[in-house]
């Protein structure tokens, strides 16, 4: 049965929404191209913030559409995968030569990849997690490193190995099978106490204080999180788990638990004794 949230036909606001993450996007490797590298890796996170928005207002006006969710993801791949990369390219990557351009497109191909295996994966993908590390992600870590470098002044060939090393491990990553919190199960409309609310200025706060570095250790720190996340959530790490796809059994041990694992494992054994 086809899905009745989504409908024929083009709707305004969330595809304006979704062409100015676009338009961020392609300015971003205008700007990085013109020396701009500041300005090049802020576009990249205000294009984040559009594709944030597209999403959330289709769902709310209830304007999903096929063709919204086919534009969303040409969107992504300029504003989060080729973006990102060349504006890395053009502050570091270039001075390693060959290696920096293929540090470049495995982040590319990373992304494509990724978005490819989310869209057909999405009717049975479990809601909670990413499998893999989701692009724009990834972008933020490889933008919010060209903005520290580019803001604090560091010489970019002093570093340009270490943008080689990001570049591929975020592109690594996003084709990984290391799961990471979708924050999709939190109900944004539930009640939440005083302190949450303080929490949250307070983080506004911090981001203000110095945004290029608080975000790049952020995003950062949500991408280690998967394979911490992976392994404390399987008894035994399988290559499966890691790349390629999953087994059967793999995915079983993915649904469960370490706690849930131990109360299944708990009821078979009183089942056991009392057979006994």
């Amino acid at each position: 049965m086809p899905d009745q949230n989504k409908r024929r036909g083009i709707y305004l606001l969330p595809n304006l929404l979704t062409t100015a993450g676009l338009f961020s996007g392609f300015y971003a490797i205008v700007a990085s191209m013109n020396g701009d590298f500041q300005l090049a890796a802020i576009a990249i996170f205000v294009a984040m913030v559009f594709d944030g928005l597209d999403g959330r207002v289709a769902r709310l006006t209830n304007t999903q559409s096929d063709f919204g969710a086919e534009y969303d993801s040409m969107a992504d791949i300029v504003s989060f995968g080729i973006a990102p990369a060349l504006v890395a390219y053009n502050w570091a990557l270039h001075d390693v030569g060959k290696l920096g351009w293929l540090a470049a497109f495995i982040f590319v191909a990373g992304g494509a990849l990724r978005l490819a295996r989310f869209n057909t994966a999405i009717a049975t993908a479990d809601k909670r997690y990413f499998q893999g590390l989701a692009i724009p992600s990834a972008a933020a870590i490889v933008a919010g490193l060209v903005w520290v470098g580019a803001k604090y002044e560091i010489d970019p060939s002093n570093v340009s190995l270490i943008v080689v090393f990001f570049t591929i491990a975020c592109g690594l990553l996003m084709v990984s099978n290391f799961k990471y919190h979708s924050f999709k199960d939190v109900d944004w409309r539930d009640n939440v106490n005083f302190l949450v609310l303080l929490s949250v200025v307070l983080g506004f706060v911090i981001v203000a204080t110095a945004p290029a570095v608080v975000l790049f250790v952020l995003f950062t720190a949500y991408a280690i999180s998967g394979p911490f996340l992976t392994i404390k959530n399987v008894s035994k790490l399988k290559l499966e788990h890691v790349l390629g796809d999953p087994s059967e059994e793999c995915k079983e041990a993915d649904a469960e638990t370490k706690p849930e694992k131990k109360a299944k494992d708990a009821a078979s054994t009183d089942d056991k004794e009392k057979t006994e």
